[in-house]
């Protein structure tokens, strides 16, 4: 006769894999990411703004899965370094606008060979990665329709 698996068995659990993986994957980057003077929050929020231009401040936060409230110390911090801008929307008052400044655009050229070391720091090749993310893509979008 064979016995049910615990359901509550701490090795059952996908929350306890994705979050350890996601401290240690922030781990890694974070000496990858300290000569460019980025916080791992802070090179999502860049990545966003290198692949779309300037964006709202609500729509950037939306692109990182984060509140506007959580969004703009990240983006003021960002600001003090002199990455980018906040403006107001000349469309909307209530809206703030982000963009790169030149020394943004340019820390671009520096950060390039971010995922490339990250590959060779993890051993996986791209396709690998590629699954992982397809895998917790699938994990976030179940997680937002579930509310």
């Amino acid at each position: 006769m064979t016995t049910a698996p615990d359901p509550l068995a701490l090795e059952a659990q996908v929350c306890l894999a994705l979050s350890a993986a996601a401290r240690a994957l922030v781990g890694t980057y974070r000496t990858l990411l300290e000569p460019l003077g980025l916080t791992h929050p802070q090179y999502l929020a860049m990545l966003a703004l290198w692949q779309d231009g300037p964006q709202s401040l609500a729509r950037l936060a939306e692109r990182l899965h984060l509140e506007p409230a959580t969004a703009s110390p990240l983006v003021r911090r960002l600001e003090a370094r002199g990455l980018v801008t906040r403006r107001t929307d000349e469309r909307d008052e209530r809206a703030l606008v982000i963009a790169l400044t030149p020394e943004g655009v340019a820390l671009r050229e520096r950060a390039v060979e971010i995922p490339g070391q990250m590959l060779e720091r993890l051993g996986l090749d791209l396709a690998d990665v590629e699954r992982v993310r397809d895998s917790a893509q699938l994990m976030l979008d179940a997680c937002e329709r579930a509310g």
